[in-house]
């Protein structure tokens, strides 16, 4: 039958061939007979009969021609008059013919993305392009509508497929952007809710994909993404929000507790499910405010094939794990956080990806987001692969990621996970299974100047927000601002002091003066990052037992052992951070399938522990002498860090008032050192504020209280000291009172 096209031209669009379906399909200004008129070209599969409806004429009907067999059509119309697009509806009979559909037409609807937004995704500057990517709510000349768009450049044809078209990708092929790259299409009619992928074709290679910029996706083992409006949750948080951005963080107090929704807590009445969003804001802001937390750190709640991964296996960097609930609960849960004057902290994950077929890995047939050399693009040791940050397209989004989760939820901060396997081409890699730089090093150049672009706009667009790098060598200047050298980071954790501590306490007290230098080597390198002290999750997994059975001796020790480490944390330079059921003392490892062990609080010892950690985190955010100088010197001075035979450690902690004072004792064996003379800074009056064995706790209830009067007698160089009880594993804080 005649038409204005060519039949091979067809058959690359009917054989999911064709790169740009606009140049065939829709509305297209022909030449007919000498006059100018209107083809417009419909590709209808399972369909039998197509009319064009023209609205503006009561609905006037002109049936369209069926060109080829596999259901493509056409119609040749009168130009409409006046200026503008051609105004149309398309309605189709269904294969039995006995149900008719009326519905605009995707391919009269012209392209969202600008030639700028273009130009900016392929610099990679697009820092709010989850704005224009993925899939979109629109309205567009009235019409309420869907628009998708995906990067897939060397995709043959990419389409929309989802439960609206039953997953043929016949019928919703999208335009490509030459030569960027980028896939368009607006799909009217379409809502939230709306389940889709997106159908790529390379080549002889057909496959489906989940929506890297998906803002939602089905709860698992289900792959596919969801259309969600994220605008659609009033906020209650702008006194947080302001304060947040005033604030110097680095000069206040900040205890983090880490936890992994899935497994803090779950209903009693059904322990293989999970709570949502919303029931765990209130029960977590509660939490968190008894025990004087001042961050809730979650491990990644980012999409996640894998339960087992915890979350660090991430597929859906833009969506919030549908295992508990909707985006706009999340936004909840945020929300009831900084109400109750929460922070809130997300672990992220730009070190690597998982290989699962939905995802990242070749995403448009080709290594795309990745690395094509193994070499480069593969953990060899956790199965995944690495982000290509020297591709603008990548790093646009993965910053782009980052301030995301700061502008749509609110998010105060970003832990990144893994930073040292970014620095290091060589990471965890044998002799020859690695790539040199452009000048023969092991450094990632390209990971490095993503790191710094990544603080740099995040502290930009977002003041007060905090980024925290896992870095586990002495990579220089992590902390330190980028115009000096730095990556950028707020934070580091300080795996090193970790590592130490938890070694020196694993030791029978018998051995530890053998061992000393494992306290107090940490304050030679105290200053040279903004450290965070972490007891998290990899500390109490793998075999590693919980912290509580990580300690040494009886019952009684193995408590004291712990309030005492916890209590040196405390005092240490640095924030903190500690994972949860450490604070009440968990004895089982960790499993990320079950509820914490809650009933255990029944037990004096273990809400005596509770007890500790919840006085330590009020005398932290009380105290500014333990959190104004934590990054500088003058913040710490030793007393006596030599007696390693007696296991004792005593040092002053300082805030910004040279007067504003601690003066802090510990013995780390179980036995008590009575009468002992420490040198302390004045002669004065000095109260025992705190003692981690007071009976209120579980201890033994020896040391000094309330307190008592310095005696004019020199002592570890001071011109004052105290004659003390150094109670059993225990540690003593002193404040004097003047």
């Amino acid at each position: 039958m005649r038409t204005t096209v060519s039949l091979e031209t067809i058959n690359r669009l009917v054989e999911g061939r064709h790169e740009n379906p606009f140049d065939l399909l829709g509305p297209h200004e022909i030449d007919e007979s000498g006059r100018r008129a209107l083809a417009v070209r419909a590709f209808l599969p399972s369909s039998t009969q197509a009319w064009v409806v023209d609205p503006a004429h009561n609905g006037r009907s002109l049936p369209m021609r069926r060109i080829h067999p596999a259901g493509f059509y056409e119609a040749i119309c009168p130009l409409p008059n006046g200026d503008g697009a051609p105004r149309y509806m398309l309605r189709v009979a269904e294969e039995d013919g006995r149900k008719t559909t009326t519905m605009h037409d995707p391919y009269a609807f012209p392209p969202l993305l600008t030639d700028y937004d273009r130009h900016l995704l392929n610099e990679g500057r697009h820092w709010h392009c989850y704005n224009r990517l993925g899939a979109q709510l629109r309205k567009i000349d009235g019409v309420d509508g869907v628009n998708f768009a995906v990067w897939a450049p060397n995709a043959t044809s990419v389409s929309v497929v989802g439960d609206f078209n039953n997953w043929d990708g016949r019928r919703h092929p999208m335009r490509k952007h030459i030569p960027s790259g980028f896939w368009e299409l607006f799909v009217p009619g379409l809502g939230e809710g709306t389940i889709y992928k997106y159908q790529i074709r390379h080549h002889h290679e057909t496959f489906e994909k989940s929506d890297p910029f998906g803002f939602a996706a089905e709860v698992p083992p289900r792959t596919a993404s969801k259309v969600s409006d994220l605008s659609r949750y009033n906020w209650y948080d702008s006194d947080w929000i302001a304060r947040r951005a005033e604030t110097n963080w680095l000069e206040q107090p900040i205890s983090f507790y880490e936890v992994h929704l899935g497994s803090w807590r779950r209903p009693g009445d059904d322990p293989h499910r999970w709570l949502s969003y919303r029931d765990l804001a209130h029960q977590l802001a509660e939490y968190c405010k008894e025990m004087g937390y001042t961050h809730l750190e979650l491990l990644p709640i980012s999409e996640h094939p894998l339960s087992a991964s915890w979350g660090y296996q991430t597929v859906g960097y833009y969506a919030a794990t549908s295992r508990y609930g909707t985006p706009q609960d999340f936004m909840y849960f945020v929300d009831v956080m900084h109400q109750n004057g929460i922070g809130v902290v997300l672990d992220w994950v730009p070190a690597h990806f998982p290989r699962d077929g939905h995802g990242l890995r070749r995403f448009d047939g080709t290594a795309l987001y990745e690395h094509a050399d193994p070499r480069q693009g593969e953990h060899r040791d956790w199965g995944t692969h690495i982000f290509n940050y020297g591709r603008h397209e990548v790093s646009n989004y993965l910053i782009s990621n980052a301030l995301f989760w700061m502008d749509k939820y609110h998010i105060d901060g970003i832990r990144v996970d893994a930073v040292a396997s970014m620095l290091y081409l060589d990471y965890s890699r044998k002799p020859g299974d690695w790539v040199p730089n452009e000048h023969g090093g092991r450094e990632n150049l390209a990971a490095i100047r993503f790191l710094k672009e990544l603080n740099e706009q995040v502290h930009g667009q977002h003041p007060g927000v905090l980024t925290i790098a896992e870095e586990s060598t002495a990579w220089p200047g992590v902390s330190r601002p980028t115009y000096l050298g730095g990556l950028g980071f707020s934070l580091k954790w300080n795996m090193g002091w970790m590592n130490d501590t938890r070694r020196y306490m694993h030791h029978d007290p018998i051995h530890r003066r053998y061992h000393h230098d494992e306290l107090t080597f940490s304050l030679i390198y105290a200053f040279h990052e903004n450290f965070a002290l972490p007891m998290s999750h990899d500390e109490v997994v793998h075999g590693k037992g919980s912290l509580l059975d990580q300690m040494p001796g009886d019952l009684w020790q193995k408590f004291a052992n712990l309030r005492l480490m916890y209590s040196y944390m405390w005092t240490h330079p640095g924030k903190k951070l500690l994972f949860m059921g450490g604070d009440f003392g968990q004895w089982k490892e960790w499993n990320f399938d079950t509820s914490l062990d809650w009933d255990l609080l029944q037990w004096d010892t273990h809400q005596g522990l509770l007890k500790c950690v919840a006085d330590l985190n009020a005398l932290y955010r009380r105290e500014k002498s333990l959190f104004e100088v934590d990054f500088d010197h003058h913040g710490f001075e030793w007393i006596d860090c030599h007696n390693h035979d007696d296991c004792l450690l005593s040092y002053v902690r300082r805030g910004k008032d040279p007067n504003d004072f601690l003066v802090v004792a510990c013995n780390f064996t179980p036995v008590p050192r009575d009468g002992y003379l420490l040198g302390v800074p004045e002669l004065c009056w000095y109260e025992e504020v705190f003692n981690s064995d007071s009976s209120f706790y579980g201890g033994s209830n020896m040391g000094n209280g309330p307190g008592m009067m310095a005696e004019p007698v020199e002592s570890h160089g001071r011109p004052a000291s105290l004659r003390i009880t150094y109670p059993p594993l225990g540690m003593c804080i002193f404040k004097p009172r003047r």
